[in-house]
């Protein structure tokens, strides 16, 4: 764990770089986050600052030995639909350079599935379809497993990935938790090695698996 505390100490300068810019900034080891807040009309000066605060960033990484990786760069307009329709198609883009960086719909911080609207649930879906690949993975080998063989494996490849980060989902409505429930009732059948339309109680309160429904795993977490 020394390397990523080394390279904190290391980048501790560019916050300072940045905060003469009066920008925001959030950094987690080589991750970086930019961020100002501006309206619709003041996008084009917010876009000036943005673009001289990369500049200054990117000089300041030549100089310490680093390097910018501009294929990773993303840029993303966070509002309301009604705000964000003002900028019609085509939302403002910020020039690098020869490079020019596009707003994107959607990105990904440390995991996580941001939307321009900052509804989850553009996140939800692709967690939701990441942990079905893998129950069926799972399903197809079931035969060859014990019980607990079969619950090691949704833990480490399926509940895992529906309580990673899930405390962004705090006050969700229940039709977007409802698709990582369906996820969590058939990861319990594949462990019980039962069907959907199997009778019985509810899998997820059996008294051998202990699971808390999405949204109380939500509140306990």
């Amino acid at each position: 764990m020394l390397g990523p505390r080394l390279f904190i100490l290391y980048t501790a300068d560019l916050e300072e770089k940045v905060d003469e810019h009066e920008i925001c900034y959030h950094a987690y080891v080589d991750d970086t986050q930019l961020y100002l807040r501006c309206r619709c009309e003041d996008s084009a000066s917010a876009v000036g600052r943005l673009e001289h605060v990369i500049t200054d960033v990117n000089h300041w990484m030549s100089a310490n030995r680093l390097r910018l990786n501009m294929d990773k760069t993303e840029l993303i307009w966070c509002g309301s639909k009604h705000s964000l329709s003002k900028f019609g198609r085509c939302a403002p883009t910020i020039r690098l350079g020869a490079d020019i960086i596009a707003a994107s719909e959607h990105v990904r911080l440390l995991g996580v599935t941001l939307s321009s609207d900052l509804s989850l649930e553009k996140h939800v879906s692709t967690v939701s379809a990441t942990c079905f690949g893998h129950l069926r993975q799972i399903r197809r080998i079931r035969k060859s497993l014990d019980a607990g063989s079969t619950a090691t494996l949704v833990h480490a490849f399926v509940t895992s990935r529906v309580d990673y980060c899930n405390v962004v989902l705090a006050e969700s409505p229940r039709s977007t938790t409802d698709k990582l429930q369906r996820v969590m009732n058939a990861a319990a059948r594949v462990i019980s090695n039962t069907q959907k339309y199997d009778s019985g109680l509810s899998l997820l309160r059996h008294e051998e698996l202990h699971w808390l429904d999405v949204i109380d795993r939500v509140r306990y977490k």
